[in-house]
């Protein structure tokens, strides 16, 4: 099981790290060799492109809430808190200086 989520997340991975033209060669490639036309290839090469993007924003979306869960599980201040803190004592030593 932990195999296979290994195996999609390096997947996604792979997908959200082609660029334009790592996409845009492996197409031409299909294209002389005849496999697919040059129309075929540049709406799957546009296919392609915003599947690359799409995996990218869900990965990292992933990422981020990964690391949110994680910030959570361990009790770490995020850097609203420690704002709010030093607001606070900010208000606080004003105070005790008045």
């Amino acid at each position: 099981m932990l195999d296979a989520i290994h195996k999609m997340f390096l997947a996604g991975v792979g997908l959200a790290a082609m660029t334009k033209d790592k996409i845009d060669e492996q197409v031409n490639e299909l294209v002389e060799k005849g496999k697919l036309t040059e129309n075929e290839g540049r709406e799957i090469a546009e296919d392609m492109l915003k599947k690359s993007k799409q995996a990218k924003e869900n990965l990292e979306k992933q990422v981020e809430e990964l690391v949110q869960k994680n910030l959570q599980t361990l009790q770490i201040a995020s850097k609203e808190d420690v704002e709010k803190l030093a607001a606070r004592i900010e208000k606080l030593e004003a105070a005790k200086t008045e």
